[in-house]
Order: C-alpha cells, then structure tokens, then sequence
C-alpha cells in the first residue's frame, strides 16, 4: 500500500522550498507520487529524501521549470527524469557509498531508505 506522508520538514528541503513558487500541499502531494513511481521506493524514504537538505535543489529545478511557464505537474515530471537521467559518479560514489552508475534519483532515495533502515 502507498500513501502520501506529510513532510517532516515544513521550512527547508522540498516543502518549505517550493512554496516561494506553487502551493506546498499540491506539489508535495505530486512529487511523492513521481518520485515513488520513478524509484520504485517506499513512502517514508521518499519522504527523508524529499525533506532532506538536497531537496532543496530538486524544488529548484521544479520552479525552474515553472518559470519557463510549465504546469506543476509537468515541472515535476521533468525533474524526475532529469534526475533519473543523471548517474551516481565516482565522487558521489565514494563520498555516500551509493553505487556508481545508478539513476541519481533513484540513488539518493534509496540512500535514504537505506539509512532510515540502518538507524532502526
């Protein structure tokens, strides 16, 4: 089953980035659901993921596309393929531990997931 979680994180990462150029709940809402459609990965990681300190750049990217006149949804979608495009380096490779080659967003997502699981 999935589900949309709330953000954890209401003033930085995703959530409190994005509301300088869309509504918070409605890009929330479409940026879990893409991302955990692109990664495959599970609710709370997207979640971390989503509140995490590098999701202030995804926003970014998402309102860049918003001030090229893109729709919301459309704006995210964009990010996520341009994110699942990018590849883990051997920088960010050795710096994480995330697997060289992989997607980034995928990388990143299931980083966290990877941590949350480690921490319990």
């Amino acid at each position: 089953m999935t589900s949309t979680l709330p953000t954890a994180n209401p003033d930085w990462g995703f959530f409190g980035t994005i509301r300088h150029h869309a509504q918070q709940e409605e890009a929330w809402l479409l940026a879990t659901k893409t991302v955990r459609t692109a990664t495959g990965c599970p609710d709370w990681a997207v979640r971390d993921f989503l509140d995490s300190r590098h999701e202030r750049h995804f926003a970014d990217d998402v309102a860049n596309g918003l001030s090229t006149g893109q729709a919301l949804e459309a704006a995210i979608e964009a990010a996520v393929a341009r994110w699942m495009a990018w590849r883990i380096d051997r920088r960010t490779s050795r710096e994480t531990g995330i697997p060289r080659g992989l997607p980034y967003l995928t990388g990143f997502v299931a980083h966290f997931e990877i941590m949350a699981e480690a921490a319990e």
